[in-house]
């Protein structure tokens, strides 16, 4: 299913950082850091090593607008909402530090009716 997010997200073909930012509300040398990026690098941003890294993040706020049916409250989940177990720190902090997996193992067990 191509959600809201994801259609905002995409320029030319591919995941476009600025646009990602951009709905985020965060600078681009600021989303760079968090998805793990030389702000320098999104030059580039149809490469496969910056899709790599943004399409995780692309994922997770899929994920979370088809549970909530909300955009808007799918970007205010990944940057404030902390996680359960995770000591305080939110999908955005996890992304950044590299834990994506973790984010979206939350979001699939939250999918097969875990409580949260």
């Amino acid at each position: 299913m191509l959600t809201a997010l994801l259609e905002d997200f995409r320029d030319a073909g591919h995941l476009s950082p600025q646009r990602m930012s951009k709905r985020l509300h965060l600078p681009l040398a600021e989303f760079a850091r968090v998805a793990r990026l030389h702000r320098n690098t999104l030059a580039r941003p149809g490469s496969p090593a910056v899709q790599a890294r943004l399409e995780p993040i692309a994922r997770i706020l899929a994920q979370v607008e088809e549970l909530t049916g909300d955009a808007d409250q799918a970007v205010v989940w990944f940057r404030h909402q902390p996680l359960p177990g995770h000591d305080g720190r939110t999908a955005q902090d996890l992304v950044e530090a590299g834990h994506s997996d973790a984010v979206l193992a939350y979001l699939e067990d939250l999918r097969d009716g875990s409580y949260a």
